[in-house]
C-alpha cells in the first residue's frame, strides 16, 4: 500500500465548502489509494499553529476566506500569479519540506470562461470591488482587451480597485453603484457581489445579453442568473469557478493531470442539489 497522503481546505466558516466532495471525487477517479481531503474551520489567529502541528504527509491545502492572505508569511514562496493579487489558495508541499503558494482562482476564471466560449472580449464589466473583484481583474487581464469598468458603493473601494488597476495593469474605469444597471450591457459581465446585491438589477438584463460570469454557487441560480439566462444570455456560475480552481489544485498537490472535471462536476452538481 502506498504510504497516506492528506489534503484539506481551511477556512472560517468552512461547513459549506464543496472542496471535500470535488477533491475525494478526483482522488476516486485518479485511482489514488491512502489519499484523503478533510475540512477545518481555521482562523487567522489558529492558523500559525495549525501549520506547525503539519506532518510530513501532507501533499497540499486549499485556502479561503479569511486566509488567503494571512498564510503568506508562513510560505517558503508564492507563484506569480499569486503575488500580483498577494492572495493564495493552494499550497502545496513539495517533498523537502517547502511550503509554495499559488492562486488557481485566477486561472480558474479564465478555464471556466473558455469554457463557455469566451477566449477574448473587447470590454468588461465587474460589478462589486471586494476580496474575490482583484482576481477577477486579474483574470480579465488575461481575456479583455479594452476597457473594464468597475461598478463600486465608496470611494474607499473604488481607491482599492484604481491600485489593482495599477498593480495589474488593467485599463479600468471607476462607476458608481448606482448606476450599476449600465454593466449589463457589457459583452461580459462579471458580478462578484454576497448573495442578494444584484437581485434588484435582474429586471433590467436586456433582451439580448452577453456573459454573464457570477462567482455564487449556492443559492443558485441568482436572480440574475436567472433572469440572463431566460433571455438566452450565456451564464459562467460559481460552481465552474469551483470546479476550475479545484481541478488545477488536485493536478498540484497529486502530480496527476488532467484531473477528471466531469466527474467532479457531477459530484458537485449533486451535493448543491441535496442541500
Amino acid at each position: 500500500m502506498p504510504a497516506p497522503r492528506r489534503a484539506a481546505v481551511l477556512g472560517s466558516p468552512i461547513a459549506h465548502s464543496l472542496s471535500p466532495v470535488l477533491h475525494r471525487t478526483a482522488y476516486a477517479e485518479l485511482g489514488l489509494q491512502g489519499w484523503t481531503y478533510d475540512r477545518f474551520d481555521v482562523d487567522e489567529e489558529a492558523l500559525p499553529g495549525f501549520f506547525e502541528r503539519l506532518g510530513p504527509e501532507w501533499a497540499g491545502l486549499s485556502l479561503t476566506m479569511p486566509l488567503k492572505r494571512a498564510v503568506i508569511p508562513l510560505l517558503d514562496g508564492i507563484s506569480e500569479t499569486a503575488a500580483s493579487v498577494d492572495a493564495v489558495n493552494t499550497v502545496v508541499f513539495t517533498e523537502d519540506g517547502r511550503a509554495t503558494g499559488d492562486n488557481t482562482d485566477i486561472p480558474g476564471m479564465v478555464a471556466a470562461l473558455r469554457e463557455h466560449g469566451v477566449e477574448k472580449t473587447d470590454t468588461a464589466a465587474v460589478l462589486g470591488a471586494g476580496a474575490t473583484a482583484s482576481s477577477a481583474l486579474a483574470a480579465l487581464a488575461r481575456v479583455c482587451t479594452g476597457e473594464i469598468t468597475v461598478y463600486v458603493r465608496s470611494e474607499a473601494r473604488a481607491a482599492e480597485m484604481r491600485g489593482w488597476a495599477e498593480r495589474l495593469d488593467v485599463d479600468v474605469r471607476i462607476a458608481d453603484w448606482a448606476d450599476a444597471e449600465q454593466a449589463l450591457h457589457a459583452p461580459l459581465v462579471v458580478a462578484t457581489t454576497p448573495a442578494g446585491t444584484t437581485d434588484a438589477l435582474a429586471s433590467a438584463v436586456p433582451e439580448m445579453p452577453g456573459t454573464l460570469f457570477d462567482v455564487l454557487y449556492d443559492p443558485w441560480p441568482t436572480a440574475l442568473a436567472a433572469r440572463w439566462s431566460a433571455y438566452g444570455g450565456a451564464v459562467v456560475s460559481g460552481l465552474d469557478l469551483l470546479l476550475h480552481q479545484a481541478v488545477l489544485q488536485v493536478e498540484q498537490m497529486t502530480g496527476r493531470a488532467p484531473a477528471p472535471l466531469a466527474a467532479m462536476r457531477k459530484a458537485g452538481e449533486r451535493a448543491l442539489a441535496e442541500r
